[in-house]
């Protein structure tokens, strides 16, 4: 598994404005729980192409992990427009439940 983030990261560092290696890097990071790692890749990588909806649900889902309330709601905010935006109607809806069942 640590060969597949060095991977990503040397071709990322190669290509850096290729948006799929940015974000293949950030679910490996996520997938081992280097949460803040992994948050700070998704914010590079949604500041840097029009995703439809999946990497702003993936980054509320580890700010709400990491206790940083607002920005999570925040980000499912914007994964509910994304969503929406790119007619995926029941990511948008799953986002909004997300919002709805905040305890």
């Amino acid at each position: 598994m640590g060969d597949r983030l060095a991977a990503l990261r040397k071709m990322l560092e190669k290509n850096p404005d290729e948006p799929r290696l940015r974000f293949g890097v950030a679910l490996e990071l996520l997938g081992r729980g280097r949460l803040e790692e992994g948050v700070e890749e998704l914010q590079r990588y949604l500041a840097g192409t029009d995703d439809e909806g999946n990497a702003w649900g993936r980054l509320g889902h580890a700010l709400r992990e990491l206790g940083r309330e607002e920005e999570a709601r925040e980000a499912y905010r914007k994964g509910v427009e994304a969503a929406e935006r790119h007619g995926h109607p029941t990511m948008a809806e799953e986002f909004e439940e997300v919002l709805e069942d905040w305890s």
